[in-house]
């Protein structure tokens, strides 16, 4: 992470020619927004003095409470590489703020560095690296995006079988042009489906990191005449976008989560770890798998996890320990999941299995897919949630969830997704139409 001063800022936006800074933010749903103000307001966003309207960002406040403040993290300046080198474009990723200076709890990377600040004071830094999936599908003739591709590449392929390579080995071009550390790329499983691993970092970079690739992906893709979606499953019988989570926690330079005289090179803090979130996982998927459509991609048969247990022999778990490394996996959030609240559930469950000493259940290293529902039920093998209302309901039930979001995030949440499954149920699809119409 960059060091910079409010002197640096000025002094970078003189000697690279800035003319336009974006102060971004993220919603509740993890979409990014923005507010653009030209050079000469520089020194006003930095002062801490740019407002917006609160009442217009879903799950932020009402029209009698709605001025907010954007509070620009100097670290997190960067040039937009794919705007003109004269009169340059940069960025800062903004924190909201009420009026009176106080942090709004709505904001979800306050909500993080909360979670952030008490880890470390019980000493720990919390480290991410995240595997993101997405599609490249064609745009139609007005340039909107379609789920239509000419490819039919698959897991590690290569062009010209990989029609999406070019604009894939762009992308991450572009986000090493912004400082980001690309650790692999590849085509995925789907047939116009992609991922990009980022190098692990510090919780707050991660989850910035992710804000920023997403909007480098969805811009470098437009320029090939291709959309870049993070839908999780925008097509029926391929595998789903997953963004799977690895995690160690450190304490003084050193990961806590490493023990070589361990079978499996894990720590009882590791342990604990696991232990946390799979007491909360049931809780916590309606944020990690945000939307109706991201329990179409948590069914049997598409590589996406459906049973809560773990493992450092199979992919088939929710929880995976890779091979010769001390970090935790989680496989189940998709590609949709806002960053900022995942990895702040994601961290304050595992120490709160540390903090109880949470002991996991046995690995469980064979195919959980091939297994009878008898052999599961004598493991303890329990679901995921297989709906949004489900992971709402399990969501309710552990109080837990709404003390880490905080009670703004946590009933404004609740509310628009109780909302989106009615609006979801109501609504009539081809399939049914398909299905029912000359029968009945």
């Amino acid at each position: 992470m960059k060091s910079y001063t409010r002197e640096d800022v000025l002094r970078l936006a003189r000697e690279e020619d800035i003319e336009f800074i974006r102060l971004q933010f993220t919603d509740m749903f993890g979409n990014l927004k923005n507010i653009a103000v030209t050079a000469s307001q520089l020194e006003r966003a930095l002062d801490n003095k740019c407002m917006f309207d609160g009442s217009a960002i879903d799950g932020y406040v009402g029209i009698e409470e709605s001025d907010m403040y954007l509070y620009p993290d100097l670290s997190t300046l960067e040039i937009f590489p794919w705007r003109p080198q004269q009169g340059k474009v940069a960025r800062m990723i903004c924190d909201i703020h009420r009026p009176d200076g106080t942090p709004f709890a709505g904001d979800p990377r306050v909500v993080l560095k909360k979670a952030v600040k008490e880890a470390a004071e019980m000493g720990y830094t919390f480290e991410v690296g995240p595997e993101c999936e997405f599609f490249l599908f064609n745009t139609d003739e007005n340039a909107m995006p379609t789920t239509a591709t000419h490819e039919q590449a698959g897991y590690f392929d290569i062009g010209p079988l990989d029609g999406g390579e070019n604009a894939r080995r762009d992308i991450v071009m572009t986000l090493e042009d912004m400082g980001l550390v690309i650790e692999a790329s590849h085509h995925e499983m789907a047939p116009a489906q992609h991922e990009i691993d980022l190098r692990y970092d510090e919780a707050l970079a991660a989850a910035d990191n992710i804000m920023t690739f997403k909007l480098a992906a969805r811009t470098i893709a437009k320029r090939h005449g291709l959309h870049a979606t993070f839908m999780p499953k925008p097509k029926y019988g391929v595998n789903g976008s997953g963004m799977h989570i690895n995690m160690s926690l450190h304490r003084n330079g050193r990961n806590v989560f490493e023990d070589e005289g361990d079978v499996n090179g894990l720590s009882r803090e590791a342990y604990y770890f696991i232990g946390g979130i799979m007491k909360h996982i049931k809780g916590m998927a309606a944020v990690t798998n945000p939307l109706v459509n991201s329990y179409k991609r948590l069914v049997p048969g598409f590589a996406a996890p459906v049973y809560i247990a773990w493992s450092a022999a199979n992919r088939s778990p929710l929880i995976r320990i890779p091979a010769g490394s001390a970090r935790v996996e989680l496989r189940s959030p998709d590609s949709a999941a806002n960053p900022y609240l995942t990895l702040a559930l994601c961290l304050k469950a595992g120490l709160d299995g540390i903090l109880h000493e949470t002991e996991p259940p046995g690995s469980v290293d064979c195919n959980i897919y091939t297994m009878t529902d008898r052999e599961r039920e004598a493991l303890h093998i329990e679901n995921l949630p297989g709906t949004l209302i489900e992971a709402v309901e399990e969501m309710k039930k552990d109080p837990f969830i709404s003390e880490v979001l905080g009670e703004h995030i946590a009933g404004n949440y609740i509310a628009a997704k109780e909302n989106e499954w009615q609006r979801y149920r109501a609504h009539v699809s081809e399939w049914e139409i398909q299905e029912y119409l000359y029968r009945y």
